[in-house]
């Protein structure tokens, strides 16, 4: 499968008249592949955009555009539309923001204030917990799980943890609302999931390309320092955590499933 990653949007660089530019930059998930192109802003649209992926693909378009940029998102799905190509909205784009680094370009999305979670979704019971490194995919791989996000970049060993590394994560207990909840993460794409503290203090869920979710708030001191724990033991796994999602304790059933690791940018 040929997958793309491309982000289309204001330069910070103008021409010689002083006019603003767009830069197109595409890249494959390795950067074997570069294209990158300027236009003015007054001929910054969807046309244009499709030409040039066209020019870029050559004979062979790629069956999927990876976007992080929410300001791209529009332009590029209805470029990709008239191509036939999926797009995929992620924040998983680390070769395009490497890139975009390199040229010093600046990376960083202005994101909404967190949203409650929906009354209707709260679980019973939440906990933090660790698990492993050698025992984190295979636990859970093989299970019978409706709903399951192990990306093979993100396995222990893939990112070179030893397999003692303990991997913090949080389980929901959710009860009746389990499968509910399990269904409404999925739609929302966990990206990140952080123990803020304050008054009070929470987990806050980073999903999708800028979306912020309170998952929970809590005073209790006990809790606050199992937190502070649980993003210690992110700096030691590289940002790997995980996401669990059951309907009580008894470690029978499970709902969903999500590995998930702290943005670099």
């Amino acid at each position: 499968m040929k997958i793309w990653q491309i982000d289309f949007y204001r330069s910070p660089q103008q021409d010689t008249s002083g006019q603003v530019l767009w830069e197109l930059l595409i890249c494959d998930t390795t950067r074997s592949f570069e294209y990158t192109a300027t236009c003015p802003q007054s001929a910054a649209n969807s046309h244009w955009l499709g030409t040039q992926i066209q020019l870029a693909g050559s004979e062979k378009l790629p069956d999927i555009i990876q976007v992080f940029r929410p300001q791209s998102l529009s332009l590029i799905q209805a470029a990709a539309s008239k191509l036939e190509i999926d797009v995929e909205a992620t924040r998983n784009t680390s070769a395009l923001k490497q890139w975009l680094q390199e040229k010093q370009y600046p990376l960083a999305l202005d994101k909404p204030p967190p949203t409650p979670l929906p009354e209707n979704l709260w679980g019973e019971q939440w906990r933090f917990a660790t698990l492993p490194a050698g025992e984190l995919v295979g636990m859970f791989a093989e299970r019978p799980i409706p709903i399951l996000s192990i990306l093979g970049s993100l396995h222990p060993i893939n990112l070179g943890l030893a397999s003692t590394i303990p991997i913090p994560g949080v389980i929901i207990y959710g009860g009746r609302q389990s499968m509910r909840l399990a269904r409404w993460l999925e739609a929302a794409r966990p990206v990140e999931l952080n123990y803020i503290a304050g008054e009070p203090n929470g987990l806050i869920l980073e999903a999708g390309l800028v979306e912020r979710w309170v998952v929970a708030t809590f005073t209790d001191r006990d809790v606050a320092k199992a937190g502070e724990t649980y993003q210690q033991r992110q700096q030691q796994s590289q940002g790997l955590h995980f996401l669990l999602v059951q309907p009580d304790d008894s470690g029978m059933t499970y709902s969903g499933f999500w590995l998930l690791r702290q943005e670099k940018s």
